[in-house]
């Protein structure tokens, strides 16, 4: 199945050419880039160095009428721009970037700033985390793959909000990502004078992920939550971990929860619920599309604790990306994505 993606050379993009390269039901004929265009792959990233294809210009015309599948790996704004003429050429888009994770099109204008140019699109958007939505994707010809920080926040607490143990509608998500998250363009914060040696919270509150985890926290059953995410800058490449606090009925000890959630993820090939007590590292996931699970509960103040590492790269972007498309196209769903192998 012939695939492309637009947007190939910033860090998603690079992960999804590697994925795609060393999948077995799919070839990458199309890459474009603003910034690279006309440059080899193999000589922006020498270590994809059997990678033949050139970056082309951001025109959809360079993606070829052949490409059956096209991944957006490009900043918001710039994928509603070019998803409607996609689907109408009868492509499936699987869209790495924000413009169709949220249905409501004023909240996304709210956040975002800006109007949202396809909202005739967004009923029909399929949000893309196959572990707790997996029977919305068969067929999707729009997928929305979740945000790095949704991603890992929902899986921490789907489990025990699908089990009811919660007693409040309080979800505190405390977050850390690597620099990789900011994107390749330089910045001062991502910086390595300033990244380095330092952990820093940033838009606490305000960071535009919050209405997405808030989003997904009602499709789980929780009419109203009453969110606080917080995520913080840590001075590593790559890697994710978030850690929720839930308010639990008293009583509810670490084996009881820890039984909830391995029983709910336990035919999941991406997911690995640690040992009770034991709390995952991103060291663990790094390079994978693996999500590894901890489970503690604090019996004193009666909150459970999850903390989910994932590599934000894979899990959290491009190995999402190639997860949905797998199931969207009737493919293997671990596909391309159950190999060890280097990152780039």
């Amino acid at each position: 199945m012939k695939a492309a993606i637009l947007g190939a050379a910033g860090y998603a993009g690079v992960e999804l050419t590697r994925l795609l390269l060393g999948h077995p039901d799919f070839d990458l004929v199309a890459v474009t880039s603003e910034r690279d265009a006309g440059k080899r792959v193999a000589d922006v990233y020498p270590a994809l160095a059997t990678c033949d294809l050139v970056y082309q210009e951001h025109d959809t015309a360079a993606l070829g009428p052949e490409s059956q599948v096209v991944f957006l790996a490009v900043p918001h704004t710039a994928a509603m721009a070019v998803a409607p003429g996609l689907l109408a050429e009868g492509r499936v888009v699987v869209d790495a970037s924000a413009d169709f994770r949220l249905r409501d099109a004023d909240l996304y204008a709210a956040w975002y700033g800006t109007p949202h140019r396809a909202p005739a699109l967004l009923d029909g958007a399929v949000y893309g985390l196959p572990e707790l939505w997996r029977a919305s994707l068969p067929g999707a010809r729009l997928i929305a793959c979740p945000g790095c920080y949704p991603t890992a926040s929902l899986l921490a607490v789907a489990p025990a909000l699908e089990a009811e143990v919660t007693v409040s509608d309080r979800v505190v998500i405390d977050a850390k990502s690597g620099v990789s998250g900011a994107g390749r363009s330089p910045s001062a914060a991502a910086h390595f004078c300033a990244a380095a040696e330092a952990v820093a919270a940033y838009k606490a509150g305000v960071h535009r992920h919050t209405p997405e985890i808030a989003q997904g926290l009602a499709d789980l059953g929780m009419a109203h939550p009453r969110l606080t995410f917080v995520p913080h800058l840590v001075p590593m490449t790559r890697g994710l971990l978030v850690t929720a606090y839930l308010e639990v009925e008293p009583g509810l000890s670490t084996d009881e929860a820890h039984a909830l959630y391995a029983s709910h993820y336990a035919a999941e090939p991406f997911v690995t619920v640690h040992p009770a007590a034991r709390m995952p590292s991103t060291g663990e996931v790094r390079g994978t599309n693996r999500a590894h699970v901890g489970v503690a509960v604090d019996e004193a103040s009666a909150t459970l604790i999850v903390s989910v590492a994932i590599d934000n790269l894979v899990k959290g972007t491009s190995g999402q990306a190639v997860q949905c498309a797998n199931l969207a196209l009737g493919l293997t769903e671990t596909a391309g994505l159950d190999l060890p192998c280097p990152v780039v």
